[in-house]
């Protein structure tokens, strides 16, 4: 916003001065626009230059925070035996760590939003994600709350549409996941509509309409050709409503925390505990 209005006060200054000089009013408006873009895209140069500075540190971070938690899963994944229980419990820890420190440098972010019309919904877009991921579902209602007309988080990826999709389906507001639903699919074509097209079959499976369900699965099959849209499509036309399931949309799905995905057993060494072979 502030580019815009230093823009704008550089243009008028040069528009005076133009005029106070006889210039023709060609020359005037040209010097006008000149000034105008020119100084746009200086302001916002130098302010690109200093916010990538913040994402930066943001970005390098989650990365920081994704390689301790493989090195972790490696390190487990090289010892058998070792409790499965307590792995997933220490890596929920390091996730949850990671995602509070995101969050909290979020806030760097914060110095910029008078500079850009975008830089406030793109914040915005990021703390849903944290909130949501942190389970902090009262937080990410009450940004989901501030949506309107170049305000609250931007509705431009479909994990982000999802997390919106899900959140009414919990508050008891079935017309507006159809609404949020209907409103984007029209931007997600092919393959990008799946975790869309899965979580609305879903939330129609849960308040009782399998046909509306099936009618949503028909399109899905069609514009993505997922396996497991067409299994669930085959389950609801056979009436076998408790055979749905969208476990084979994998980590996406179960990131929205609808349902929990299957246990991991405990694998057991044979033998005894010195050689793996028994011997």
């Amino acid at each position: 916003m502030l580019s815009l209005i230093i823009s704008a006060l550089v243009a008028l200054s040069l528009a005076s001065a133009s005029i106070a000089s006889q210039f023709n009013p060609g020359t005037t408006v040209f010097f006008s626009i000149a000034g105008f873009v020119g100084t746009f895209f200086l302001v916002g140069f130098l302010v690109r230059k200093k916010m990538s500075t913040a994402q930066g540190a943001l970005q390098e971070s989650m990365e920081a925070g994704q390689r301790r938690i493989q090195r972790k899963v490696q390190q487990f994944q090289n010892k058998p035996g070792g409790n499965i229980k307590q792995m997933q419990r220490q890596i929920e820890t390091d996730q949850k760590a990671m995602l509070k420190q995101g969050l909290e440098l979020t806030k760097g972010l914060d110095p910029f939003r008078k500079w850009s019309l975008l830089m406030g919904r793109q914040i915005a877009t990021m703390r849903l994600q944290f909130h949501y991921q942190l389970k902090e579902f009262d937080k990410a209602d009450e940004i989901l709350a501030s949506c309107g007309f170049l305000r609250g988080p931007m509705m431009m990826e479909p994990m982000a549409v999802a997390m919106r999709m899900a959140r009414c389906y919990k508050n008891d507001d079935l017309a507006g996941a159809k609404k949020v639903f209907k409103r984007k699919m029209m931007w997600f074509r092919g393959d990008r509509g799946t975790l869309l097209y899965g979580l609305m079959s879903w939330i129609y499976v849960q308040v009782g309409e399998p046909d509306e369900a099936r009618r949503v699965l028909l399109k899905a099959k069609e514009a993505t050709g997922v396996d497991t849209f067409i299994q669930n499509w085959e389950h609801l036309t056979n009436d076998s409503v408790k055979s749905f399931s969208n476990a084979g949309l994998g980590d996406q799905w179960y990131s929205l925390y609808l349902e929990n995905p299957p246990a991991v057993k405990q694998q057991r060494m044979r033998g005894n505990g010195r050689n793996p072979r028994g011997f």
